[in-house]
């Protein structure tokens, strides 16, 4: 493998550690024993759903009901989301959840339906007492008894899975709040039912009005509000905002949003929407010097090895790492639909880092190190060669991908030379303009005029 000058020895040496030729066995051992592979167990959902509380912790159990193909791990979503429904009252969910259940955990997980009507007969009753309070509150035109009416009337429906009107109820605060932290306290009850209906146009409207009160926010405060437009960027595929607003999450976010999100998914959000977006100093720079940054990817060890071994070119170990994620990803909520994406995007930036410092590059060796064939390698660079992030050529025959560097020493000569032609006609112009003004011309032209 023919490489420049200044880079040969260090990237050849990370190109062998990395899947090239060599003592494969002895390399293998000492890669184990420098960054441990995660293995590829099932998640823990009883641990995972430890991280969460109220109506996330059981979208999330539900969600990986639907999506996971393993039926043990179904059951088991399925009977945490029952347990914790029943501490709540939210029949419709409960109903749902028993649909799926459908009698196979026995009959402690069935139909209950003396709990359901009890429940119902209590939202009745609770409904009523909250209409005549804010009936009171509003004859008597008590702004803020108004404003806490219509509070209590969101977090009601919220409570009952009536998502709509809970965001309508919580808005209609807006219109009696008098401080700026009542201000705040009505954009973040938004911003949740926002999330949980899937509005995250209202989320982003909502973060912009609750971060026009900056004097009046606190740094737990100001940590939430960046998770939900990292999320809001996240869903609408902006990715590099999405990482920009992970990254910026203070620590003092802690477990203070668990109904949203839990502190381990700002690293693995964060992380790998910076790793699909930044270029190699964003990445440097925003990630992996961010001190606040690495307090959350400590909680999640296995994001923080591969962006350190992506940066460090070690792209066998880091193609390991994202491998054994993978499957556990595709059951989060808000990563699912996006995991296909950001696995390509990252795929291709070590394809475009591998073969920038070189000449050429032999495909066979670059095929081991990604962990695919020659023929799989080929058709990827031909479609980075073709969207022109990548410039080279590919020797089809031999195997051999050949870079189109600029030839530094030609590109110097061609600015010599044009310099020179520059200095050369501005010479002239000047000594065209002092004739020009030495005999009186442009004097003798405007008295003809």
């Amino acid at each position: 493998m023919d490489t420049e000058e200044e880079a040969s020895g260090q990237m050849t040496d990370e190109i062998y550690s990395n899947g090239g030729d060599g003592d494969g066995e002895a390399l293998s051992q000492q890669q184990q024993q420098r960054r441990p592979i995660i293995s590829g167990e099932q998640l823990d959902i009883e641990a995972y759903a430890a991280l969460y509380t109220d109506r996330t912790k059981i979208s999330r159990l539900m969600f990986i009901a639907d999506k996971c193909d393993n039926v043990s791990m179904q059951l088991e979503a399925l009977r945490m989301a029952y347990d914790e429904i029943k501490k709540g009252e939210n029949t419709q969910l409960f109903r749902e959840v028993v649909q799926k259940i459908d009698g196979r955990l026995g009959p402690n997980y069935g139909p209950d339906s003396a709990w359901m009507d009890a429940v119902d007969r209590r939202a009745d009753q609770r409904k009523e007492k909250l209409e005549n309070e804010l009936n009171a509150y509003r004859t008597n035109l008590i702004k803020e008894s108004i404003r806490m009416g219509y509070n209590d009337f969101g977090e009601f429906y919220y409570t009952h899975g009536a998502l709509g009107d809970a965001f309508k109820n919580y808005v209609r605060t807006r219109d009696y709040c008098t401080t700026a932290k009542h201000i705040i306290h009505m954009c973040l009850n938004a911003i949740l039912v926002s999330i949980e209906m899937g509005q995250f146009a209202h989320v982003t409207s909502y973060v912009s009005k609750a971060e026009q009160n900056k004097t009046d926010l606190d740094p737990i405060t100001v940590a939430k509000l960046q998770c939900a437009a990292g999320l809001a960027h996240l869903e609408a595929k902006k990715y590099k905002h999405a990482a920009r607003k992970f990254l910026e999450t203070a620590p003092e976010l802690g477990n203070n949003y668990s109904e949203v999100i839990a502190a381990q998914d700002v690293a693995t959000y964060g992380g790998l929407c910076a790793l699909a977006s930044f270029d190699r100093a964003e990445l440097k720079a925003k990630v992996i010097d961010n001190i606040n940054f690495r307090n959350f990817l400590e909680l999640v060890p296995e994001v923080r090895e591969l962006i350190h071994d992506f940066y460090s070119s070690h792209y066998a170990s880091c193609l390991d790492y994202l491998g054994n994620l993978k499957a556990n990803l595709l059951l989060d909520i808000h990563l699912h639909d996006h995991v296909e994406m950001l696995y390509t995007q990252i795929r291709n930036k070590a394809l475009i880092q591998y073969t920038h410092p070189f000449v050429s590059v032999d495909l066979n060796m670059m095929a081991n190190a990604f962990k695919t064939t020659v023929a799989g390698l080929q058709k990827e660079l031909e479609a980075l060669i073709t969207d022109n992030q990548i410039q080279a050529r590919i020797d089809s025959h031999n195997k051999i991908l050949y870079a189109r560097h600029a030839d530094q020493r030609k590109a110097t000569f061609q600015r010599v030379l044009q310099t020179g032609v520059e200095f050369d006609r501005d010479v002239r112009a000047m000594l065209l303009r002092a004739n020009l003004i030495k005999h009186d011309y442009n004097l003798k032209a405007s008295r003809k005029i």
